[in-house]
């Protein structure tokens, strides 16, 4: 599915602590570029969230900035935190709460920038006899374990008063949740698209009684940088995040062709993906500074760190302070 493998990465977190103690702390960078820029090796997957890096290397943007990017597609969040600790990536497109996870783990990085939330593109589904998330308890929730509808879960969870033991849990993958709710295996789905535009589809007395849009920032991506690629060529991020920004810019001037650009790198049409789009919100460059200077640090950050401590993905609190360095999206 042309989506980000949005599995957590438990084990892989713990692989990299292990990386970290072994390895040699070799690096990606080197020389490149203009302005003293050096080269980044990204690493991403192939989901629409990361998709303005796809619309900055077609427009030109990554060339005219003097940055040299090289997209690394990693088939899972464990491959991508692997290489990043281990110094073979000295960039990554992650989720939010993956990044703490990382910290956590003592993987040295920032979040320089915020590249999307998932407004509608997760979401709880029920049938008629669910029109809240007040009506959760005792109810069966199919979900699937260590993901972000996990999170989700758990942040409707906080949100109606309940926990885990007032409902009965039915662990499954995202990709069969909607599935079980359609034939009343369960009551409740959570999934993420394009299954919920598919559930939708297939069965009109579906309603999404809780998404991304009630948690804002739970669910968002995000580009973290190695220390090393931060404390040796601050230029180099600089133009990274000049071009996330010059890229969304286009997006919002002509959307069709920058959808139809990121979903041919997706591997998809630009049309079968147009819910995915619509449940997603890109972050330019003032939407950075604001959110950096307001909600996400406040709101966001704070409420990914409880969720994820209480779904279990976190053992310990994390220094949110030392987990972003905003300046770049103010110059």
């Amino acid at each position: 599915m042309p989506r980000r493998a949005r599995r957590l990465a438990v084990a892989a977190v713990a692989a990299a602590a292990l990386l970290l103690a072994g390895c040699s702390g070799t690096s990606s960078s080197s020389a490149g570029g203009d302005g003293g820029n050096v080269a980044v090796s990204l690493g991403t997957q192939p989901w629409i969230g990361y998709g303005q890096w796809y619309v900055a290397q077609d427009q030109g943007i990554l060339e005219k900035n003097g940055v040299d990017v090289n997209m690394v597609q990693l088939n899972t969040d464990a491959d991508k935190i692997s290489a990043f600790a281990s110094g073979q990536i000295n960039a990554a497109n992650v989720a939010t709460h993956t990044a703490m996870m990382m910290k956590e783990a003592g993987v040295d990085l920032k979040i320089v920038l915020i590249e999307d939330y998932s407004e509608t593109a997760d979401a709880m589904l029920a049938g008629p006899d669910v029109t809240s998330i007040s009506q959760l308890k005792g109810k069966k929730v199919a979900y699937e374990q260590g993901s972000t509808s996990d999170l989700l879960l758990h942040a409707a969870l906080d949100k109606a008063k309940l926990t885990m033991n007032d409902i009965q849990p039915v662990p499954m993958a995202a990709s069969d949740a909607a599935a079980a709710l359609i034939s009343k295996q369960v009551d409740v789905a959570i999934t993420y698209e394009p299954y919920i535009t598919t559930a939708l589809e297939q069965d009109s007395g579906l309603k999404a009684i809780f998404s991304g849009s009630d948690a804002p920032g739970l669910i968002s991506d995000a580009l973290v940088v190695s220390g090393k690629l931060l404390a040796d060529s601050p230029e180099t991020v600089q133009a990274l995040v000049n071009s996330w920004g010059e890229a969304v810019d286009y997006y919002n001037s002509d959307t069709d062709a920058a959808r139809g650009v990121i979903a041919k790198q997706v591997g998809e049409d630009a049309a079968a993906l147009s819910s995915a789009f619509d449940g997603v919100r890109y972050f330019d460059k003032a939407q950075n500074a604001a959110a950096f200077s307001g909600e996400y640090v406040s709101d966001a950050l704070p409420m990914a760190e409880r969720v994820a401590t209480e779904a279990g993905l976190l053992t310990q609190p994390v220094d949110l302070t030392a987990l972003y360095d905003s300046q770049f999206v103010t110059n």
